[in-house]
């Protein structure tokens, strides 16, 4: 059995980080009066965060691969749970984030969530538009610092 925090931190993490980031945004949106691009770009950028960090499963893919995959027997082989398995090998793709274990059977199993990579690219899309909309409005309206009089 994998640990608990493989299995059920990243969803946790994720919906922990979400709920907190309520706060400063509403803070934010409150305060500022942001335009819906702007609005739209934070969320963007959160999102593809939560989702990176989901499918790093916060850090461990980096730190300690191995765990991801399956428990350390008392023989220091690592075995898939539920069956007899060994471990050969753990391939881990930065970006896209992907952990992908390889066993004595010939068989490999994907240990990245299923949601975080549609996150993550959600997110980039997402912000990668409002971006562009902004700049967009920015210049038609012009408010760019070299119409302003003043050097970029």
């Amino acid at each position: 059995m994998v640990s608990l925090f493989a299995f059920f931190g990243p969803p946790a993490i994720t919906l922990l980080l979400f709920a907190v980031g309520t706060v400063p945004y509403a803070l934010w949106v409150s305060r500022r009066k942001p335009s819906r691009p702007a609005r739209w770009a934070v969320i963007g950028v959160a999102a593809a965060i939560a989702g990176y960090g989901a499918a790093s499963v916060y850090g461990l893919a980096f730190t300690n691969p191995l765990d991801l995959c399956g428990d350390r027997g008392g023989d220091g082989v690592y075995r898939d749970a539920g069956r007899d398995y060994g471990l050969t090998s753990v391939s881990v793709g930065g970006f896209p984030p992907s952990v992908t274990c390889h066993w004595t059977s010939g068989h490999n199993t994907e240990e990245v969530w299923f949601w975080a990579p549609p996150l993550l690219y959600a997110g980039l899309a997402c912000s990668a538009v409002c971006s562009v909309l902004l700049l967009l409005n920015r210049h038609a309206h012009g408010n760019t610092p070299r119409d302003n009089g003043r050097d970029a």
